[in-house]
């Protein structure tokens, strides 16, 4: 299974909750821009959860950096030590295939039309690769053994405890790499591991079946209003049209309406085993991180609610319509789409939303007018940063100008929001005993 998270344009909480169903994560680095800060914030979760990261330098078929620059960049900032699997040949703007460094090989790359297909290779050895590539093989030879010198060489077993990270070259609009980048995924990726429980015991395999919520979908379908409840096969064996048990209420759960789903695609699924994910269809019960078992109750971990960096006013445009307004922002909680913040000043009419990317506001913006019938006006507020506290200190920070306390509805969690980095650092140098705790994938 696949799972591809929401991009930069459309960063949001999704795009961390996805990295909660998988066993390893492949992180697409920018040639031109190396590391950029959402991508930094995905790897501290990969690292907070303890997830083997393969990178991905995308885009070598433009201008960018030099490749050992780059291996520099994921070295300092990310703590991981790249082992480079294959190397380019020719810089960046002018690749022409890769070096692939266990068989010392060059892998040509032929254009397609627009990359609408997988590029042909053509496998050369060392001697015709120089012949034909001059100067460009050269280099690429040269760099490798400074590699080999420096002893970045692939090593599993650092791999898989999140020592160091493999590092293919391509293009993906070109469809450059795309070939040893799925055939680097079957090698080196873990299987699916026994996923600890709430009390740390490992659910086997081989028991029966559990699986956990790490993702709501809904309002595709606006005139069906379904409500899609993708969850990750932890052990057993998924039949559909069995009846599971909801580990939150200890209720049963059909599910008849099992799909795969594929883009926009969707076909039924009839039996799925542990790494597989599942769309459950009329899944309204089921929250982000619920637990379902068959024969032996089991509750995992919950998804933690990751660190918003935008923050906005949520109002009813019609007051009339408050009913709606309050169950539409519920609903949209309960499915992860937003955080809701609250506090007495503010009122119950006014929640303050947050969020890890801006999309989530508009998703949340469209579905209150179209699917709840109140429409609500958002006004985006100046803080871009929280931190956990608790109540005593609550009081005092909520004196401080520039900083605000809210109450997070979903678990009743403090957060003090900050208008800026300097302005914590302000507070922090003014109380340094406050309590202000980092949330996951916060900005440091």
């Amino acid at each position: 299974n696949l799972l591809d998270t929401p991009g930069h344009a459309d960063f949001s909480e999704d795009t961390y909750r996805v990295l909660a169903a998988v066993d390893s994560a492949v992180m697409l680095l920018d040639a031109a821009k190396g590391l950029e800060p959402q991508t930094m914030k995905l790897f501290d979760v990969c690292r907070y959860r303890q997830i083997p990261v393969l990178t991905v330098v995308n885009k070598w078929d433009r201008p960018g950096l030099e490749p050992l620059q780059l291996m520099d960049e994921i070295r300092e900032r990310t703590g991981l030590e790249p082992t480079p699997l294959t190397w380019p040949v020719g810089i960046a703007g002018d690749f022409r295939g890769v070096l692939e460094r266990s068989t010392g090989e060059f892998i040509r790359f032929t254009r397609t039309a627009g990359g609408a297909t997988i590029a042909p290779e053509e496998r050369l050895s060392a001697a015709v690769a120089a012949e034909r590539e001059g100067d460009a093989w050269r280099v690429a030879v040269e760099e490798c053994e400074l590699l080999d010198a420096m002893g970045q060489v692939h090593d599993q077993a650092g791999f898989l405890a999140g020592i160091t990270t493999p590092v293919l070259f391509g293009s993906a609009v070109l469809n450059f790499g795309v070939h040893q980048l799925l055939d680097t995924l079957l090698e080196l990726a873990p299987p699916p591991a026994p996923r600890p429980d709430l009390n740390g015991a490992p659910r086997p395999l081989d028991g029966p079946f559990s699986a956990f919520v790490f993702k709501i979908q809904a309002g595709m379908d606006s005139a069906h209003r379904d409500r899609l409840a993708y969850v990750r096969v932890c052990s057993g064996v998924f039949e559909r049209g069995t009846v599971v048990t909801h580990s939150a209420t200890g209720k049963p759960f059909a599910t008849k309406y099992a799909q795969q789903v594929f883009g926009r695609e969707r076909e039924t699924i009839d039996l799925a085993y542990p790494g597989d994910v599942v769309g459950l269809v009329n899944a309204s019960a089921l929250r982000v991180g619920d637990s379902l078992y068959v024969q032996d109750p089991v509750t995992f971990p919950p998804i933690p609610s990751f660190a918003p960096e935008h923050f906005a006013v949520c109002r009813a445009v019609d007051s009339g319509r408050y009913k709606q307004f309050r169950r539409g922002i519920e609903q949209l909680e309960q499915e992860g789409t937003v955080q809701v913040l609250r506090s007495d000043l503010r009122g119950d009419q006014a929640p303050v939303l947050a969020a890890v990317g801006p999309m989530q506001f508009e998703v949340a913006e469209h579905r209150m007018a179209g699917e709840f019938s109140a429409p609500v006006r958002l006004d985006r507020l100046d803080y871009t940063m929280a931190r956990r506290t608790d109540r005593e200190w609550a009081k005092v920070l909520d004196r401080e100008s520039g900083v605000e306390v809210l109450e997070r509805t979903s678990d009743g969690e403090l957060l003090a929001l900050f208008a800026g980095n300097w302005r914590l650092a302000r507070v922090q140098r003014d109380h340094p005993d406050a309590v202000l705790e980092l949330l996951v994938a916060a900005s440091s």
